[in-house]
């Protein structure tokens, strides 16, 4: 079975006001005065099926959504867009992505019609210089971006840029790269990282288990403690960190926006995690909100 049939089989799962205007974004530089940072957020983003269920997951989103200011736009990274070479949508309609298969009706029907922000793209490409960034048209809103952001943002009033993975980039690069958007969260942007830490749809237990395995919670626990302790290296060398985190992360791609995240932290900022919950075993829900 295929990673996409993996995916579709997750269908079974019971799953304060703004300082700047979106115009003004393209004009602001290092000199402006600064607003405050916005917090940073990495969010276990589960089953497609959240999107359209509510159910203590997506309330966590919710609770999280109306606890801090609303954002300017979103710059999210999502575990859903892998590319050869960094890419940043730039389009001012994005499309809504249904990149999944085997789930009801009723998911395929959801449209999320966030306006993309081409100012935000170009700031984004301007900010990054460890490589080169290039505008892109043609994606739009993959499901680990709108699934999460339209129970945070219902009325989609808040643009939405997503900026890609590199899978040519080591982790270290990705977390190097990811340092340099630290700018944008003082310019009214919430930047999002959609994953899952724990995320192996191998070992699904499929009897309905409410729980992780005890490898998922050993990986887990291990990782959070370094999310506290402020053990990024450990985090980016992921792979040396034992047996349940391999069998935690048996490809990057979802646990990279973590990274993405960890890597906009400030000393003199505190980590909270929400959502911390491992379910049928192999997936968790944990989320991590940096202010």
């Amino acid at each position: 079975m295929d990673r996409k049939q993996f995916l579709a089989s997750l269908a079974i799962l019971p799953f304060v006001p703004t300082a700047m205007k979106l115009n003004d974004l393209n004009k602001l530089s290092p000199s402006t005065k600064s607003t405050g940072n916005m917090p940073v957020l990495f969010i276990g983003h589960g089953s497609p099926m959240n999107a359209i269920e509510q159910n203590e997951f997506t309330q966590g989103w919710r609770t999280m959504a109306d606890s801090i200011p609303k954002p300017v736009a979103i710059l999210c990274i999502s575990a859903h867009w892998e590319t050869s070479g960094t890419l940043v949508t730039s389009m001012a309609k994005p499309k809504t992505i249904h990149d999944f298969g085997g789930f009801p009706q009723k998911l395929f029907d959801v449209q999320y019609p966030a306006p993309g922000n081409h100012e935000l793209a170009l700031e984004t490409q301007h900010t990054i210089t460890r490589t080169s960034v290039q505008l892109d048209e043609k994606w739009g809103l993959d499901h680990g971006a709108w699934s999460v952001i339209m129970q945070m943002y219902p009325d989609a009033s808040v643009p939405v840029v997503q900026l890609s993975l590199d899978y040519n980039q080591t982790p270290r690069q990705q977390y190097d790269l990811a340092i340099e958007l630290a700018p944008l969260r003082r310019k009214g942007v919430l930047i999002i990282g959609s994953g899952n830490i724990v995320h192996n749809l191998r070992a699904i237990d499929w009897s309905g288990r409410n729980q992780g395995f005890d490898w998922a919670v050993e990986a887990s626990d291990k990782i959070k403690k370094l999310i506290t302790g402020n053990e990024h290296q450990q985090l980016i060398d992921y792979r040396k960190l034992g047996s349940a985190v391999e069998l935690a992360i048996p490809t990057p791609e979802h646990y990279l926006p973590l990274l993405y995240v960890l890597a906009l932290k400030n000393n003199d900022e505190s980590v909270t995690f929400f959502n911390d919950k491992l379910v049928m075993g192999s997936l968790s829900m944990t989320s991590v909100s940096i202010s």
